[in-house]
């Protein structure tokens, strides 16, 4: 299948897993597929100015997707990935990949990412570049915050305590798989493990997997640490 690089921009594949599903592992392979640029997290940490398309939500506002998303073909964890079924109604052609795994080590995992990732104890005087990234994660956390208590219920799931307690978040988890499921046609809905490999994902999306080349598997609760360290030893996002 021929992408016209004059639709460049139209979101293609929506992504509505939750974080730590394989959804750093899903950016790469979209992207690789042909399907790029794809919205993920590190997007906002690479490009902190986003963080103001989305503070509307905070007021009840609707989102502009075609301002949010500028420039995006894909779409894949929070929090573009909490916005499924608005982004589903909004490009009706557009499929829908649900990234899943086992939710008792996602749980684990989720705790890890909050304890690693932007929203960890900073040290003071940061470089100028990792104050700016912080500052403007910082006005981006109250949008997490509403996910979260959207999703586990009205508690402070996002603080240093970390997640919810694990029956809370599993129940949560196996929830939003059923709504998801029982909510779009199994035509555009393609309910994926990343360890599946690029033979279920290529089949649903109608291209050809690449060749002698392996799936990709990646870490992002590492890439994020990394990332964090780099900014607050003075060095790039790069």
């Amino acid at each position: 299948m021929e992408f016209d690089s004059r639709e460049h921009g139209v979101l293609k594949v929506i992504g509505a897993g939750f974080p730590r599903t394989g959804t750093f592992s899903m950016k790469a392979a979209v992207e690789r597929l042909g399907f790029g640029p794809c919205h993920h997290m590190f997007e906002i940490l690479t490009d902190p100015s986003q963080v103001d398309r989305w503070l509307p939500v905070l007021s009840g506002e609707p989102l502009d997707w075609g301002r949010v998303l500028d420039g995006y073909q894909s779409t894949q964890d929070w929090p573009a990935s909490f916005f499924w079924r608005e982004l589903a109604d909004t490009y009706p052609e557009a499929k829908v990949i649900l990234t899943v795994r086992d939710p008792h080590p996602w749980y684990v995992s989720m705790q890890t990412l909050i304890a690693t990732g932007p929203g960890r104890e900073l040290p003071p005087n940061l470089p100028e570049r990792a104050a700016e990234v912080f500052g403007a994660l910082k006005r981006y956390g109250p949008i997490m915050d509403h996910i979260g208590q959207s999703i586990f219920g009205d508690q402070d799931w996002h603080s240093r305590d970390g997640m919810p307690a694990e029956e809370i978040a599993v129940a949560a988890f196996d929830r939003h798989v059923a709504t998801v499921r029982e909510s779009l046609p199994a035509d555009r809905l393609l309910v994926f493990d990343v360890r599946e490999g690029w033979e279920p994902l290529c089949r649903f999306l109608d291209v050809d997997a690449p060749v002698d080349e392996p799936f990709p598997h990646l870490n992002d609760a590492a890439g994020m640490q990394r990332t964090m360290e780099r900014l607050i030893a003075g060095g790039s996002l790069a």
